[in-house]
């Protein structure tokens, strides 16, 4: 059998074969409870009834089981060991009407695959929660793993007795006592849905409930019941009111605008321990990572996006669960769509009505970095197997899909996209789309030809760049202002742009602001833009104002000079967060030495108004300053931003997200004798900033600077952990022990991540945060070679989350110079057979590497 890695070209065949009617899922938790080996497995009976259009032909069922009891098919038992492979069931002689049974041992999961099982420090309870995208569904039953075999589920729970007990469908009944201390849970038989999106949350969770009433077009109400559940141990930070309410305002928004209504009957939203993903839009039981329940204070920023995750869960409602890509190829039907409404519906419906501030700040950086990789792809990519579906919920699918359908918006118009979509919903419900489905509804609701812009858009790869180029006259007007498009030699493909145009100058106040505005259609490497002729010579020219399309912004010289001078001036608050993006962009690209980008930071994100943007504003500063300065200036560069954070953390609003955000980036950059003195007072109480409250994250926070400079030891983290014993305060423990600079504890945190397997994943994780200090290059040289020797086989050995996080996590980025480039360079002309998936891995950290160092080259220059 060729294994766990599903091709494209299995999945079609099957999926030309079979047809399946209905899941039966038994499983048994109690296992999951008590002393001993029992942990490690926990019983899965699956009944799977399909048909077959070959009577006589053969497939495979999925299941990834550490053994398997029997397996019936059509009342004939089969030989588990002549039929299971360790990842699938060989199934031979099908008839029409087929009826498989599979009893199995599977096993509960420390990685975030599967069936999680997590036991929380603080009180011993255990919790789990399953999470399957986009193949381990075959971890917990016997499937077929595909997105395009839709089935009703009914699934039905044995576990503790007293336990909060969920599946995608309402509970059928009270639980079924079966002894004394265990019942049975049964519950509603879904809707047709794919195996990716089934899910089970079991254990002792707090749980809140509510509900949401809707009149329907037809005068019948819509009744959902909502849940929202936490570790018991979370409980007294939960507001689930808050989550309640972003919850009623998103459901208002899609009914009012997708004319269909929600179909799996109720809304739960858990948020689970140890969670590898954002989020997971299970249809009835929405799983989030725990930190959205916000232990300590946090900005407003934080706030924001978690609606935005809300709001992008509930999106996938109708975008994948009830209207499901046929293959991965086209994830973006699902993702791009769910990324773009989640921002959408936000901003229409919810208090965060700036969220395209922060898409155009943050999730547009995540598509550019995406888009200039060596693995940059179509947003509709070639996706031969599950190994290249997993990398492929990158930049490009999301936040590049998202920018692309933003720009559609403008290019078919609102009501035209909006149109589109409730055909789609309607035209496919419960089953299975391409690309060329959704075109079809948005060629008949916009009248425009689909397939131009899905060439130029979805199927080509890269991003362009806009340069304006503006000559006048001799009263200092413009008497032409054009357009330049680029691309580069990989990607030669220029796009056709809507974008505005925004002139922008100084008034008499000194705030710089836009007096003309004019909207133009970018096609080809030069464009006249018409509607700004005669208008007086601006100080500042912006391409891409408000963000229309998907494009690198550049500047003229001149706009470039006003931008070094009088940023802080500019009063718009999204046309400052597109410069901002725009002088990040020329800072990664090698086109600004990176000590300019650091030191506008220092000059003007105190004035910033956005806290979401301030603190992508320190994010990239610390990035630049850490790979991108010339080795030469990192000490000055880091004690420049270090004293800019503490004079605008004294400066900062007492009390306020901005207050909070500059003592995060403070800690971030503390290193001389007074900063980390300053911190230690902070942690003791012997030092205050008025209005800053350090609660127990930033005492974390505070922590983790000082122990990664030396300054903090291993009783000192101990003591800490004892006024916060919880899951929490172990991964920031764990952090803080990996992080101190010792080449002892370096190597025992490197043995634990790659020689071991007894940590979690959020723990390793955590582990591998605290090994990877910037302060600590020459420690961490050793592990360069080291790195390289071990990959393939934690790649080989582990399961493809641990193994992305640490070849990822330990890519030895840190030394930054050509023999770390030519060591990854060595490894993947030496690993030319290695899977396709860990080779783009290496690919993408050895193409970050070789882009600091030609910032740093450019960063030299400018000594």
């Amino acid at each position: 059998m060729p294994g766990e890695n599903l091709t494209r070209e299995e999945a079609r065949e099957r999926a030309r074969l079979l047809a399946v009617d209905a899941y039966e899922v038994a499983l048994d938790l109690r296992s999951a409870v008590g002393a001993g080996q029992e942990h490690r497995t926990f019983r899965s009976v699956t009944t799977v009834r399909f048909r077959c259009t070959e009577p006589g032909a053969a497939t495979f069922a999925d299941l990834l089981a550490p053994a398997v009891t029997s397996v019936t098919l059509n009342g004939r038992a089969l030989d588990p060991a002549a039929v299971f492979d360790g990842s699938r069931i060989a199934l031979t002689d099908l008839a029409a009407e087929n009826v498989l049974v599979v009893d199995a041992q599977c096993a509960y999961s420390r990685t975030g695959e599967g069936l999680h099982r997590f036991e929380d420090p603080e009180d011993g309870e255990v919790y789990l929660y399953t999470q399957y995208e986009p193949a381990d569904a075959r971890r917990v039953f016997a499937n077929f793993e595909q997105p395009d075999l839709k089935a009703p589920f009914a699934l039905s729970v044995t576990a503790p007795a007293g336990w909060t007990v969920l599946g995608n469908g309402a509970q059928a009944g009270e639980p079924e006592p079966v002894a004394p201390s265990a019942a049975t849970w049964r519950f509603a038989r879904t809707l047709p849905i794919s195996t990716y999106i089934t899910a089970v949350v079991a254990g002792p969770y707090h749980v809140v409930r509510d509900h949401y009433s809707r009149e329907l077009p037809d005068g019948t109400v819509l009744e959902i019941p909502l849940g929202a559940l936490c570790r018991k141990g979370l409980a007294r930070h939960f507001d689930a009111d808050d989550i309640f309410t972003v919850t009623k305002q998103g459901l208002d928004f899609f009914h009012d605008n997708f004319d269909y209504p929600y179909p799996f009957g109720k809304y739960d939203q858990a948020f689970v321990p140890e969670y590898n993903l954002g989020a997971m839009e299970n249809p009835g039981l929405v799983t989030f990572r725990e930190e959205f329940v916000f232990r300590g204070k946090v900005t407003q920023t934080s706030y924001e996006g978690r609606a935005n995750v809300i709001l992008h869960e509930m999106a996938h409602m109708w975008f994948g669960d009830l209207v499901t890509m046929e293959w991965w190829d086209d994830l973006w039907l699902k993702e791009s769509f769910a990324d773009f409404m989640g921002t959408f519906s936000m901003v229409e419906a919810t208090r965060f009505d700036h969220g395209w501030i922060t898409f155009a700040n943050r999730r547009k950086a995540w598509a550019y970095r995406a888009d200039q990789l060596p693995s940059t792809h179509p947003v509709t990519a070639d996706i031969h197997d599950l190994e290249e579906a997993k990398l492929n919920f990158d930049g490009i699918t999301y936040a590049k899909g998202a920018s692309v359908l933003k720009q559609l918006v403008a290019y078919a118009g609102r009501d035209a996209f909006l149109e589109g979509a409730r055909r789609y919903f309607k035209r496919h419900a419960f089953g299975n789309t391409r690309l060329t489905d959704l075109l079809e509804v948005l060629e008949e609701t916009s009248g425009r030809d689909m397939g131009a812009w899905a060439r130029s858009w979805l199927q080509t790869a890269g991003v362009n760049s806009l340069t304006p180029l503006a000559t006048y006259d001799a009263a200092d007007r413009i008497t032409e202002l054009a357009i330049v498009q680029e691309a580069s030699p990989e990607h030669p493909e220029l796009r056709p742009h809507r974008v505005a145009v925004g002139l922008y100058r100084r008034d008499a106040g000194g705030a710089l602001v836009r007096y003309a505005r004019t909207e133009a259609d970018v096609a080809g490497p030069r464009t006249v833009v018409a509607g700004l002729a005669g208008a007086e010579r601006p100080e500042l020219i912006l391409v891409n104002d408000e963000d229309l399309t998907y494009c690198k912004v550049r500047f003229d010289e001149g706009s470039l000079a006003t931008l070094r001078a009088h940023l802080g001036d500019l009063t718009d608050p999204l046309a400052r967060a597109l410069c901002w993006s725009a002088l990040w962009n020329l800072t990664r690209d090698g086109l600004m030495p990176t000590r300019d980008f650091v030191s506008l930071v220092e000059r003007f994100a105190g004035a910033e108004s956005e806290v979401g943007v301030l603190q992508m504003l320190q994010a990239w500063a610390r990035t630049a300053l850490v790979h991108y300065a010339a080795p030469a200036w990192r000490e000055e560069g880091c004690r420049v931003l270090a004293e800019g954070a503490l004079r605008e953390l004294r400066l900062a609003e007492p009390g306020s997200g901005h207050q909070l955000a500059w003592a995060r980036f403070f800690a971030q950059l503390a290193s001389s004798p007074s900063d980390l003195q300053l911190l230690r007072g902070l942690l003791e109480g012997s030092a205050k900033i008025d209005g800053l409250e350090v609660d127990q994250e930033l005492r974390w926070a505070f922590l983790a600077a000082l122990a990664a400079q030396g300054a903090a030891d291993e009783a000192a983290i101990g003591a800490e952990l004892a006024r916060d014993n919880t899951a929490s305060g172990e991964r920031h423990r764990v952090r803080c022990l990996a992080s101190r600079p010792s080449a002892e504890v370096k190597e025992e945190a490197w043995q634990t991540v790659v020689a071991s397997d007894k940590l979690s994943n959020a723990l390793a994780e955590a582990t591998i945060a605290g090994f990877d200090q910037a302060g600590q290059r020459e420690l961490l040289a050793p592990y360069a070679e080291r790195y390289f020797a071990v990959i393939e086989g934690i790649w080989r050995e582990r399961s493809i989350e641990y193994a992305m996080a640490v070849v990822r996590g330990l890519f030895p980025s840190l030394q930054d110079d050509s023999r770390t480039l030519g060591a990854a360079d060595a490894w993947l002309a030496e690993h030319a057979d290695a899977p396709a998936a860990l080779r783009r891995l290496v690919l993408e950290a050895r193409d970050d590497l070789a882009r600091a160092l030609r910032a740093q080259e450019r960063d030299a220059v400018a000594d």
